[in-house]
């Protein structure tokens, strides 16, 4: 087995690991957000059906510098209120949604990574 069939393997079983904890994170957390009145447009944005829970774990794991700086943006409709979903949520969903996030950001960049790498022949025997 060489390298690249490993890492690969690698990405695919963390990709499994990311899509459950979306799932589970989108039904635990983001749908009692999107049932109460006071959080429903909170959420940010919705390009594609789930973007929500993007930008809900996002809210929960970026550190509140960040997040006032991009909820006072010129495009702060694209983000969460993470006052207002830290006012909702439970530690629980703080530390499911950090998880998810930081796994989400981790696959996407190691499988660009990986793309770039393979491309530039660093895995050619």
């Amino acid at each position: 087995m060489n390298t690249i069939t490993m890492l690969v393997g690698v990405m695919i079983a963390a990709s499994i690991v990311t899509g459950i904890l979306y799932v589970i994170f989108g039904q635990v957390t983001v749908r009692k957000l999107r049932k109460n009145p006071e959080t429903r447009n909170a959420l940010g944005s919705e390009f594609v059906s789930g973007w929500d829970i993007l930008n809900t774990a996002k809210a929960l794991s970026l550190p509140r510098s960040w997040s006032k700086k991009l909820e006072n943006s010129q495009l702060s409709f694209l983000y969460a209120n993470s006052n207002l979903i830290l006012k909702h949520t439970t530690k629980f969903d703080h530390i499911l949604g950090m998880v998810f996030f930081w796994c989400w950001v981790t696959t996407g960049l190691f499988g660009c990574l990986l793309v770039i790498l393979d491309t530039l022949g660093v895995f050619d025997k």
